[in-house]
């Protein structure tokens, strides 16, 4: 059966391809049941974040931080890979992935198999516990199920405002610089990019595709609903959908083609 144009261009793209970069936002991870965050009912919709000046200063800011993360901590914990994941780690094992650049805090990535080399999670992970002043990390867990009995925000041993949270990056904290280079670093290296489930709202991290693409690699972009690079003259193609109906037949046909 003869593919639409669309999937065909977008197969095309990535049989051709040998360094590709992958961006990915929440909304490769709906189908896994992870909550999306910025699209059509997500997340931000219904609940306000916590700020990182506030968690640090406001014992009920670290409460709120802490029940919505618990609120949370099941479907986080319990959640598996979809096709999508798995599709990005057949791209590694084929040699064609150059790194993945998420925005994820799933951890979805690793649990998939991507190879820990080629993933930069930039704004950190749900996979272990952190302290904000000696950054020692714990495992999740045991730290969750003594807050939901006592809901007194863990503090870490070394000091009394040694607050823990979860490895994540809060609103208003920095990126690590570390990952922001080596995502910038792919993105001086890659020959195509492709964003995925992303809104590309969200910055620095949302910066990662144009530098690529502002090289002239090839950039496309699959969502369901708008985003913010959508008006830019060098996206090479723009797919709507949900991801996990374009994305993985067309790395299955593209590898099928470079084999």
């Amino acid at each position: 059966m003869a593919l639409h144009p669309e999937d065909a261009r977008l197969v095309s793209y990535i049989a051709h391809a040998e360094k590709i970069l992958i961006f990915t936002g929440a909304g490769i991870s709906t189908q896994s049941g992870i909550p999306d965050f910025r699209g059509p009912g997500g997340v931000w919709e219904k609940r306000q974040p916590v700020y990182y000046d506030d968690f640090l200063n406001s014992h009920e800011a670290r409460q709120e931080h802490w029940d919505y993360k618990l609120e949370g901590w099941e479907a986080y914990k319990r959640a598996t890979p979809n096709a999508v994941h798995n599709s990005i780690v057949d791209l590694d094992y084929s040699g064609k992935l150059l790194a993945v650049v998420t925005q994820n805090i799933d951890g979805l990535h690793q649990k998939a198999g991507t190879s820990p080399e080629k993933l930069i999670e930039l704004h950190g992970t749900n996979a272990a516990i952190e302290c904000v002043e000696c950054g020692t990390r714990y495992e999740p867990e045991p730290i969750y199920e003594q807050y939901a009995k006592d809901r007194q925000p863990p503090v870490c041993p070394c000091s009394p405002t040694g607050f823990l949270k979860p490895a994540t990056i809060s609103f208003g904290q920095k990126l690590r610089m570390i990952d922001l280079v080596a995502a910038e670093k792919a993105a001086h290296k890659c020959d195509l990019v492709i964003s995925l489930g992303s809104t590309l709202s969200v910055y620095p991290a949302a910066s990662i595709p144009l530098v690529a693409s502002q090289r002239g690699v090839p950039y496309i972009i699959i969502n369901r609903g708008p985003t913010e690079h959508d008006a830019h003259d060098d996206v090479s193609l723009r797919l709507e959908g949900c991801v996990n109906d374009w994305f993985p037949p067309a790395v299955e046909a593209a590898l099928r083609q470079h084999r």
